[in-house]
Parts: C-alpha cells; structure tokens; sequence
C-alpha cells in the first residue's frame, strides 16, 4: 500500500492542513465523518425497526383480542338461536294445550247446556 494512501496516524502528514482534499488527514476525517453517518443512520433504522417492530406485536396482539371477541360472539348467537328454537317448541306445544283445553271447554259447555235443556224439559 502506498504510504501516503495509508489511514494509520503514524503515517498521516501531520504537516499538511486538514482542509487539503489531497492529505492523508483530510482523507481520514471524511472517511472517519462518513463512518459516523452510516453508524448513526444505522441506529436509527434499528430504532425505527424495533419500533415498527413493537407495533406490529401491538396489532398482533389486538388482533388476536378481537378474533376471541368475534369467536366468544359466535358462542352467543349459537346459545340464543339454540334458546329460540326451544322457545318456539314449547310455545308450539303450549299452543297445542291451549287448543285442546279450549275444545275440551267447548264440549264441557255443550254438556253443560245439554243437561240444563233435558231438565227443563
């Protein structure tokens, strides 16, 4: 490697200004300044990552809250459908009773009426 290329500060020419674009100095600031900005852009895109990275668990997790919510909704209109259909089966059955009570009053009536007539007469 040519000498005056070299990075290392024993061999940068401490006698030529740093604002030299053609010094070893100058060289090595800007490299050095250069490093520095992809380090810190580099930090900041970890950041950036860990944040998004937090976020998507959020959403994940209240994804998840919500698919139990929907599933736990599920459960109920599967036990009210289940509780309606009981409710019709035994309106229909009460109904059923309601009719047969009702022709069993009608015929107790007509019984009624008929012995009141034969004992008039």
């Amino acid at each position: 490697m040519d000498e005056n290329l070299s990075l290392e500060p024993e061999n940068l020419n401490a006698g030529e200004p740093i604002d030299n674009p053609n010094s070893a100095e100058y060289r090595f600031s800007r490299l050095e300044a250069i490093v520095e900005q992809i380090g810190e852009a580099v930090i900041a895109t970890t950041e950036t990552v860990e944040r998004l990275g937090e976020r998507v668990d959020a959403l994940a997790i209240q994804v998840q809250h919500q698919a139990n919510q929907v599933q736990q909704q599920g459960y109920q209109v599967f036990a009210l459908s289940d509780a309606l259909e009981t409710l019709v089966e035994t309106q229909s059955d009460s109904k059923s009773q309601l009719n047969e009570l009702t022709e069993a009053l009608h015929n107790f009536i007509i019984a009624i009426k008929t012995a009141n007539q034969n004992k008039s007469l």
